[in-house]
């Protein structure tokens, strides 16, 4: 039975399609057993992952992200022209200049012209893209707004982490909005930043800090975490602001029909299940067969949820999840 909200407490948005794209190479943690000479069995057990997806070196990034804004167009019959914004919601971006949306676009299906740009939050880039396009759909600025997450983690793994390289996977997803009849949207959202954190999660080059002018070293363009670290500090904010939340959206965690994380780790699902109390049955966990794909994470799970019928008109859903910097986001939709 679908639940009873008041409409004004909703911002309207309405998600009408979502898609995917995954490289071709799917790698086995067996395979990667093999390849880092560890006993059988032992990057599945330290890692929580079956397999995830690496693309290979020279494929192309923007390629990956026009393949899941294809497969949202296709599979939902709509018309590329209707789509008149681009939103790029990835971690880490093609190059410096100009933004990875311009990339996108150049191997896209969209009409010439469209308008596109970036939103940066690290993994939760899709959380942050989503509040920007409801309140540009609200203005009346655009009607149809297409956000396409994309990120090839493999390029910066640095397989002398053992505790990050093991976990990370490639992948695109997209979520194509509008701002609906008013009878969907958002019930509530919060993105909350502890910059104190900001040096146990990072990549240092590619920006004015680390480049040939102002010293670099190849290690600097690799992923970088202080695993434990990390976890404690997002451990010790998580449960207040799984509160706040809750209290942004006026519902109580039993209210929640579904909620959709980012696939960060296997620890972390763990840890939203046993210390938010969040069931099984109610978490969308695709970690196992993606292992942590970055800003794709959230969305690749939205589009799971969507397709295993988790995401019901009436039954809200909440995206939540943990980023570098370190950052809190969470949403609270009314599907």
């Amino acid at each position: 039975m679908m639940s009873s909200f008041p409409p004004l407490a909703l911002l309207p948005l309405k998600v009408i399609a979502t898609g995917v794209a995954l490289p071709p190479n799917r790698v086995t943690s067996a395979s990667l057993d093999r390849s880092l000479n560890k006993p059988a069995g032992y990057v599945e057990k330290h890692s929580g992952i079956s397999y995830r997806y690496h693309a290979s070196d020279n494929a192309s990034q923007a390629e990956l992200a026009a393949a899941a804004l294809h497969d949202t167009l296709d599979r939902h019959g709509i018309e590329a022209a209707s789509v008149d914004l681009l939103i790029s919601a990835s971690a880490i971006s093609v190059q410096a200049l100009p933004c990875t949306a311009v990339h996108i676009l150049k191997v896209s299906r969209l009409t010439l012209g469209t308008p596109g740009f970036d939103i940066n939050n690290s993994c939760v880039s899709f959380i942050s893209a989503l509040q920007v396009a409801a309140a540009l759909l609200n203005a009346g600025t655009y009607r149809r707004i297409a956000i396409v997450s994309a990120d090839l983690a493999s390029r910066g793994i640095n397989w002398g982490d053992e505790e990050s390289s093991l976990i990370l996977g490639d992948g695109a997803a997209c979520t194509i909005v509008e701002q609906g009849d008013g009878n969907s949207g958002i019930l509530g959202s919060l993105v909350e930043t502890y910059p104190s954190g900001s040096e146990l999660c990072e990549i240092q080059a590619g920006g004015t800090r680390r480049n040939p002018r102002a010293g670099m070293t190849d290690s600097d363009f690799l992923f970088h975490m202080r695993g434990k670290q990390l976890f404690r500090q997002a451990s010790a904010l998580i449960e207040d602001y799984f509160a706040r939340l809750l209290a942004a959206s006026g519902l109580t965690l039993a209210q929640i029909a579904t909620v959709v994380p980012h696939q960060a780790s296997h620890l972390s699902l763990e840890h939203m299940r046993r210390r938010l109390k969040i069931s099984p049955s109610v978490l969308v966990d695709i970690y196992r067969h993606h292992g942590n794909q970055v800003a794709a994470s959230i969305p690749t799970a939205l589009h799971a949820a969507v397709v295993g019928g988790q995401y019901k008109r009436g039954e809200p859903v909440m995206l939540i999840g943990t980023a570098a910097g370190l950052s809190l986001a969470g949403m609270v939709l009314l599907p």
